[in-house]
């Protein structure tokens, strides 16, 4: 999954709104039997291009998290607690194979398009084998072997067992109508203007600061939420958003938000909330191995030995956003503590700057000064690149640079736009990045994202599934493999001890901190949202469960 939608652009013209005195909701509250109607959801994404394909990446719909709103997967999966059972959404059960190479779906017979086509299972076979046959939609790199309907069954068959992706497969897809998708000629590139779902919201109108969302009518197939309008703002960057939450304006988001607990929750305690669940997923610095001296392993290594995990933590994340990765492995605590090998138990990161300098040399590096010199004798240099707006990836690069030169790499940061940054990481294109893995019930999905060869991708050509640092191993890619084809628990544990040993031996990426689906919202005009006491899903306003928090909501005081 993807969780760091927020994106930002450094922009002339920041989104300014009307202050917050009076809203649709004050308005509706102060209205004889009124209450809140409005939910205001922003994101740091800056100004966006109107584009409402569910299944691209770059688009408006993903970028704000609107389009699980509009379509929606076959089931619900909460990463708060991946052991859950799947919850039914647009499919009433899903029933896998003994050998999880096949699943059979029975789509519920009671569910409309907003344009009051019924949905069909002859639609979800039509979204399946469209992702078949489109490389560039297959997200997850999912392989499909066949998709069948049959009355109100869908029966997908896989390539090989989809033990580690079922909520990939079931919970990550948002399924499009037939009658509208079958007439593009390039669904990889529409835009898809009509934005026709099954959801229980319609597109009311876009700008490039705020699209609107109005509730159905009729032909929803579930209860109606009671939020009768989502207003999604794009805010300039995180500054901007934070303010917009801070005085009212935006009510939910996904957010870095430094010195949280003055500038957002102490401007209203009692409403203003941030809930941040770690999840079983990482983020780091990623680093391009096509690119010398970064082929080299142990200039790897020496970069990961150097780096303060805890001033990156403590300055960059506030203390609270991305908690330390301690584990050699990259894997978080405690999500993770059950899957660390043997071989790895109770090795911890440590900054050890004679020790770095001591591996490169070691391996051919060489000093002149303070410079350090590959071994064909040129000096190492590097871009260390995010978006403008990220400000905490910001930080968090100031001090990987600060940290890289102790050992003599002399690094730069680059202040990306958004868009750009986002194609260069898909093709190849840059030299080192922070960026996040997808998650899920395994570690599976954290060692995938970074090393497995079949996301393996020419420079130039996008990968948008992961190993975006062209890691090409095949002793890693194999143990993937095993892991995900494996039909007992020891299988697994052999396959999860190679790829923590490739993983710490030859470091494609730095892992830094541990990955949350949280956010930051207020209770003054809505209730009901998750948190510790009741983690029914993710908090996220891009994820999938966006639109089962919607469905929780109620208006404050009702």
């Amino acid at each position: 999954m993807r969780r760091r939608q927020f994106v930002a652009i450094a922009l002339a013209g920041a989104v300014t709104l009307a202050g917050c005195s009076e809203t649709a909701n004050t308005r509706a509250r102060d209205s004889k039997g009124g209450g809140a109607t409005v939910l205001n959801v922003g994101m740091p994404n800056g100004p966006q291009t109107e584009n409402h394909n569910p299944f691209l990446s770059t688009s408006s719909a993903n970028s704000l998290g609107y389009r699980w709103q509009i379509y929606e997967p076959l089931m619900m999966w909460n990463p708060v607690k991946p052991a859950e059972p799947f919850k039914p959404w647009l499919a009433t059960k899903a029933e896998w194979a003994a050998d999880y190479t096949s699943v059979k779906v029975t789509v519920r017979d009671n569910a409309t398009w907003s344009d009051g086509k019924p949905v069909t299972a002859a639609d979800v076979a039509f979204t399946y084998n469209l992702i078949k046959a489109n490389e560039g939609l297959n997200l997850f790199a999912t392989p499909y072997k066949s998709v069948a309907s049959s009355g109100n069954e869908v029966t997908l068959t896989f390539d090989s067992p989809q033990f580690v992706n079922q909520q990939k497969v079931l919970a990550q897809v948002p399924i499009v109508p037939e009658h509208i998708w079958s007439t593009y000629k390039d669904p990889t590139t529409d835009i898809n203007k009509g934005a026709v779902g099954s959801g229980a919201y319609t597109l009311k109108s876009f700008t490039p600061q705020t699209t609107t969302l109005t509730v159905r009518s009729s032909g929803y197939w579930g209860e109606l939420p009671k939020v009768k309008e989502l207003r999604y703002t794009s805010y300039t960057d995180n500054n901007a958003q934070t303010t917009a939450l801070a005085n009212g304006e935006s009510e939910w988001s996904f957010v870095f938000i430094p010195n949280v607990q003055t500038v957002f929750v102490g401007k209203d305690p009692a409403n203003h909330k941030v809930w941040a669940p770690p999840v079983l997923g990482i983020h780091g610095l990623y680093i391009n191995t096509t690119k010398k001296p970064f082929d080299n392993p142990a200039l790897r290594r020496a970069m990961n030995m150097v780096i303060n995990r805890e001033d990156i933590f403590q300055q960059a994340e506030a203390g609270y956003f991305h908690p330390l990765v301690k584990s050699v492995t990259g894997l978080p605590s405690p999500a993770g503590d059950a899957f660390i090998s043997a071989e790895f138990k109770g090795q911890e990161h440590k900054v050890d700057v004679d020790g770095a300098k001591a591996l490169l040399t070691g391996a051919g590096f060489r000093y002149s000064g303070s410079t350090l010199l590959d071994p064909a004798g040129k000096p190492v240099t590097l871009t260390l690149t995010d978006p403008a707006g990220w400000s905490d990836y910001q930080t968090s690069l100031e001090i990987v640079k600060d940290n890289l030169s102790k050992i003599g790499i002399a690094a730069t940061v680059d202040k990306a736009n958004q868009d750009a940054w986002s194609r260069n990481l898909e093709e190849g294109k840059f030299d080192a990045t922070f960026r996040w893995t997808n998650g899920g019930a395994t570690p599976y999905d954290i060692y995938q994202t970074v090393m497995d060869g079949r996301l393996l991708r020419p420079v130039g050509k996008a990968s948008p599934a992961g190993n975006f640092g062209r890691f090409n191993n095949p002793e890693a890619t194999a143990a993937l493999t095993a892991y995900a084809n494996a039909t007992d628990d020891a299988a697994r544990t052999t396959a999860m001890a190679t790829l923590q040993k490739v993983f710490v031996e030859q470091m494609p990426m730095v892992p830094v901190g541990a990955d949350n689906v949280g956010a930051a919202y207020s209770s003054k005009n809505w209730t009901g949202w998750p948190d510790d006491a009741n983690p029914y899903g993710a908090a996220q306003p891009t994820q999938p469960n966006a639109a089962d928090v919607v469905q929780h909501l109620r208006p404050a005081g009702s």
